[in-house]
């Protein structure tokens, strides 16, 4: 069995990741001697990894902390009154853009190792740590998780900002967010033609209000208003206009409110046009510890390949008492063929060899970051599957549609897309085309997602194999060690 060795998972890692930040989290330097990776696998001059043919995932696997829930664990400590050991945090890019923001605003962090923190909260909002005049510039990469968030946090305090990114955040919508904010009386602006960031901010506190949204696009417009709340001196109540994807994750943010001391009350239901009120007599109070989930989105190439060869995988750190939406994927690999068996922390699933996959029509409004993996588990099914109501793929990280749409076609299948769905009609015979360059767009998801290829027994070239960075630095590492060739 080929090992990738953290020493690899570092050498991507640290390629991406500036060291003038004490939460860079750049792996310590590795040993040459445990590097077991040929030429062939690992090509340094096209920054591409080769992926043998895979016969059988087997094996158990410890997620890592999941994005969104560690992201929002980091900004709710700091606005809370008291401090909070955060555990199992995520150790990815994502996070660190929160942590570097944190840290450049002045809020006291102290790292215990990688993947732990306690944070000194703030008992109320952020403020700039610069003078009256001075504008807080955070630089906050390609992080939604952050950018949105802290976009609506940090209007509740006092002080200017600009928050920006790299180019593709440029291109991420973020105007519903705003419209909302400057409802509630802030003064925020993006940028007014493209509605993107960056985003800027000369705030003074707020007073409480009421807003209107649209919840058509994303449900993290809806969950950054949500948290940043409790940071208002008044009450405040959130509307939905039109209808709510995604929905599970503003559940997850309103749970995780709770865990902090803050109650959100609901009127209307969350599959229609809700409204969300929290009065001002709600705080934030630290937990005083929190453990953060494992990554459901993460566990979903797992259970996908277990699914896809027949193995058996058990996923650990996320299970029927998840509170993240995406581990009702394990259900849509039930629909197609597994056998899935739940427990409160964990995911086993497996196939019967006389049990081929089928095709099915699935509704994945409520598990978009999963339903990824869904569009390579296609291309072993008997007969088309229908992905649905995943208009959101275009807002993502790259515009997720068409790239899956194109390196779907490469691996040999006919895709047919649509506004906000797509049609994948499998390889004639499921037979997958060998050593196909999978272009990965700076997506870590589609790197995770069509290293899958690799289980119809072909070599698949995955390029820029260390953008999984941003949330799933060690995940090649992990899939190599439940591989058989």
């Amino acid at each position: 069995m080929r090992i990738l060795s953290t020493s690899v998972a570092a050498l991507f890692v640290a390629a991406r990741l500036p060291s003038a930040s004490p939460f860079a989290f750049v792996p310590s330097a590795p040993s040459r001697q445990t590097t077991t990776l040929s030429a062939a696998e690992v090509d340094t001059e096209t920054n591409t990894l080769t992926l043998s043919p895979i016969k059988s995932l087997d094996g158990v696997v410890t997620l890592p902390g999941s994005k969104s829930l560690s992201n929002r664990c980091l900004l709710l400590a700091a606005l809370s009154e008291g401090n909070t050991r955060v555990e199992n945090l995520l150790e990815s890019d994502d996070i660190r853009y929160m942590l570097e923001a944190l840290d450049t605003m002045k809020v006291p962090v102290e790292k215990h190792d990688a993947t732990c923190v306690t944070v000194t909260g703030q008992s109320g909002p952020i403020n700039s740590p610069l003078g009256a005049d001075e504008v807080c510039e955070l630089f906050l990469g390609n992080a939604g998780t952050a950018m949105r968030p802290l976009a609506a946090a940090l209007c509740m305090g006092k002080g200017k900002f600009v928050l920006d990114g790299v180019p593709r955040m440029r291109e991420r919508p973020i105007a519903d967010l705003i419209d909302g904010l400057q409802q509630l009386g802030a003064d925020v602006t993006c940028v007014e033609e493209t509605g993107c960031p960056p985003v800027t901010i000369n705030a003074d506190g707020l007073g409480g209000g009421k807003a209107s949204i649209s919840g058509k696009m994303s449900s993290q417009f809806l969950s950054s208003l949500l948290m940043a709340s409790p940071a208002v001196d008044g009450d405040v109540t959130i509307s939905i206009k039109d209808e709510l994807i995604s929905a599970p994750y503003v559940s997850l943010t309103i749970g995780l409110m709770k865990k902090f001391g803050v109650e959100v009350q609901i009127d209307g239901d969350m599959s229609g046009t809700p409204s969300f009120h929290i009065p001002a007599s709600e705080k934030y109070i630290s937990p005083e510890s929190i453990l953060v989930e494992g990554d459901a989105s993460s566990a979903s190439y797992f259970i996908a390949g277990a699914a896809i060869t027949g193995g058996t995988v058990t996923v650990r750190g996320c299970g029927s008492e998840s509170v993240q939406g995406d581990v009702a994927f394990a259900n849509v690999m039930e629909q197609m063929g597994a056998t899935v068996t739940w427990a409160a922390d964990s995911i086993t699933v497996t196939r019967d060899p006389s049990t081929k996959l089928k095709g099915v029509d699935v509704d994945c409004d409520k598990i978009p970051d999963a339903a990824m993996t869904l569009a390579v588990a296609a291309l072993f099914a008997e007969g088309p599957t229908t992905i649905r109501n995943v208009y959101s793929w275009r807002l993502k990280e790259t515009e997720r549609m068409k790239a899956i749409v194109a390196e779907c076609t490469k691996l040999g299948a006919t895709v047919e897309e649509f506004r906000d769905y797509c049609i994948i009609h499998p390889p004639k015979d499921n037979k997958v085309n060998d050593n196909v360059l999978i272009e990965t767009y700076d997506d870590h998801r589609m790197a995770m997602t069509f290293s899958l290829a690799a289980c119809a027994g072909v070599n698949v070239i995955i390029h820029d194999p260390g953008c999984t960075a941003k949330t799933f630095p060690t995940y090649f590492e992990m899939l190599e060690g439940i591989t058989t060739h």
